[in-house]
């Protein structure tokens, strides 16, 4: 008897695909994840679920600025980059002896 050596064991061996979108959230659920996340961190945590939120837009983006883009993932990746941005002049001005970005 001979080995197959993978002949017949998968009926179709692109059925899964290459890509992780077919097997993990699509891009509009990431778009809206990431929207959800750039909000919140605007009120906790905005060192933390901007970047989330960015990373979000950039893969519901489909990692490319060319083509078409879905408005989530727009605004998600806009917000997110906002609320990194006030994360860390919001921290860079908690750290001054002055006790606050104005004083």
């Amino acid at each position: 008897m001979m080995a197959s050596f993978g002949h017949g064991t998968r009926r179709h061996p692109r059925s899964r695909g290459r890509t992780w979108s077919r097997t993990g959230p699509d891009r509009a659920t990431l778009g809206i994840i990431g929207v959800i996340c750039a909000v919140a961190g605007f009120f906790v945590l905005g060192i933390i679920l901007g970047p989330v939120a960015i990373v979000c837009g950039w893969l519901a983006m489909g990692r490319t600025w060319a083509g078409s883009r879905p408005a989530t993932a727009v605004v998600a990746l806009v917000l997110g980059a906002i609320d990194t941005l006030l994360a860390v002049i919001w921290l860079s001005g908690a750290t001054t002896p002055g006790n606050g970005m104005l004083f």
